[in-house]
């Protein structure tokens, strides 16, 4: 188990599975010493995690989206785990794209997108902070409340 491994479980989060896909894709792609994610849902032991259960945020889920959006970039990295054998071998986070399905006049996408930030930042330190977008959407894949990407640098 390596270091960042380990580092999850002191956060209180376990690294999942790689979760099956949902259609012709590869979770993740490597390219030279680049690593993209597909699209990742918050899907634990293959059920969403939605706040309010109906997939759209608004401003009393906020919470339990941050949390969906840490549970989300979890799967991601298990993506690049898969790719990699060690989520040690990242040398740089250096994208986050977080899409938020948001009931209307909801505009804090940000904050919802922090969750998964402050993650990265606790288990990656000084190589964990990254670019990012949070971009509120009107639906996602099945009816899931966020969905992420990352864009890594290896080793």
């Amino acid at each position: 188990m390596g270091k960042i491994e380990e580092k999850i479980i002191e956060a209180g989060f376990t690294l999942p599975s790689l979760p099956a896909v949902a259609g012709l894709y590869s979770p993740a792609v490597r390219t030279g010493n680049l690593v993209f994610t597909s699209g990742q849902l918050p899907l634990c032991y293959g059920k969403l995690i939605e706040p309010g259960g109906s997939g759209k945020v608004n401003d009393t889920t906020i919470k339990e989206a941050a949390n969906a959006s840490r549970v989300a970039l979890l799967n991601g990295l298990a993506a690049v785990q898969s790719l990699t054998g060690s989520l040690s071998a990242i040398e740089r986070i250096i994208k986050l794209t977080v899409f938020v399905a948001s009931e209307p006049h909801f505009s804090s996408q940000h904050i919802v997108a922090n969750g998964a930030s402050s993650l990265l930042h606790e288990l990656f330190g000084n190589i964990g902070f990254h670019s990012r977008s949070a971009i509120g959407v009107l639906s996602l894949p099945l009816n899931a409340s966020v969905e992420i990407e990352l864009i890594v640098q290896c080793k």
